[in-house]
């Protein structure tokens, strides 16, 4: 059983040794644990510091690529390098190595197919009312999406069978943690969280520089998830609230019509007309958006079953090699 812990890194020189350092060389039922850096276009030498702590395996990105792109770029090295169980480590120390055994144990015993540290949010001082707040809506939107019970949905700290990597599909730029998390709830995998302890932060967050605009893409991001996942579900009530004010106010420039002996107001008309046409061309939409989201399940079936092809291919390649 082979554990590879992908590191993402931009500008993490100064905590990148402290991380490694934390990562353990030995766990109960693992008989190979590497290190992959992934350096996401650093400019203060993330690369050679961490060459020189002697990890087993690096990629540099010769240009920032964001948080989403660079965990997809772990996955697919890690899953190259033969990894079993694929676990993502942040480098801002923020998670504690010791808590990687209890996050792989549900994996190693055949229980889950995906692990997510929960750092129960309500307790780390770091966060503002307005971040907590944030995250508990998060949680509850993706819980609703992806059919989960996990409580911590943006925790970074995961862990992931080969099974369940190669069935991650990230399309966002922003970040992975909510995408991957509904995936798996819709491509059902078995999917379940374990309490984890948190450092002292020693640095603020690099992915939001103001509460304003953590607010702004938090919220962004969560609309957007949620019509890219139940198009029909989030157009069809939309498309029901305009026919419905259409009806009401047709239902009254007919009454109006009817006991006022020809007299309605041409106003109430052609409004509740505009509202109706909207209605339904809001509901039209929701099926042509549940339309797609069939296809792209389809496409993410392609997807997994060709990266299965290949798997297969390098291992009869490889087992060639090594009788000849």
């Amino acid at each position: 059983m082979k554990l590879v812990v992908q590191i993402p890194c931009l500008n993490e020189a100064e905590s990148l040794p402290r991380v490694i350092a934390d990562v353990p060389r030995q766990i109960d039922g693992v008989s190979a644990i590497e290190i992959l850096v992934i350096d996401d276009g650093s400019s203060d030498g993330t690369s050679t510091v961490a060459r020189e702590c002697g990890i087993e395996h690096l990629v540099r990105l010769r240009h920032t690529q964001g948080l989403a792109r660079v965990f997809m770029v772990g996955l697919a090295e890690a899953l190259r390098l033969g990894a079993d169980v694929i676990v993502n480590f942040d480098a801002d120390n923020q998670y504690r190595g010791a808590d990687i055994a209890k996050l792989i144990a549900p994996i190693l015993a055949g229980e889950a197919d995906m692990v997510i540290g929960d750092r129960n949010i309500q307790t780390v001082r770091e966060f503002s009312p307005t971040k907590r707040a944030l995250q508990r809506l998060g949680s509850w939107v993706v819980r609703k999406v992806s059919t989960t019970e996990i409580p911590d949905v943006t925790s970074g700290f995961r862990a992931l069978s080969r099974e369940a990597a190669l069935r991650m599909n990230v399309v966002t730029e922003f970040t992975y943690t909510l995408e991957t998390i509904i995936q798996a709830g819709k491509q059902r995998l078995a999917l379940v969280h374990v309490p984890v302890e948190t450092n002292a932060q020693i640095r603020p967050s690099r992915l939001f520089s103001t509460t304003w605009q953590y607010v702004k893409r938090s919220a962004a991001s969560l609309i957007r998830i949620y019509t890219h996942y139940e198009p029909l579900k989030t157009f069809s009530f939309l498309g029901v609230a305009f026919l419905s004010v259409g009806v009401l106010i047709g239902l009254r420039f007919l009454y109006d019509y009817w006991f006022h002996h020809g007299f309605g107001k041409i106003q109430s008309l052609i409004l509740a007309a505009v509202l109706l046409i909207v209605g339904v061309q809001i509901v039209l939409i929701g099926l042509i958006g549940d339309t797609i989201s069939a296809n792209r399940r389809l496409t993410e079936e392609i997807l997994y079953l060709q990266r299965k092809a290949e798997e297969r291919a390098q291992r009869r390649s490889s087992e060639s090699n090594d009788r000849a």
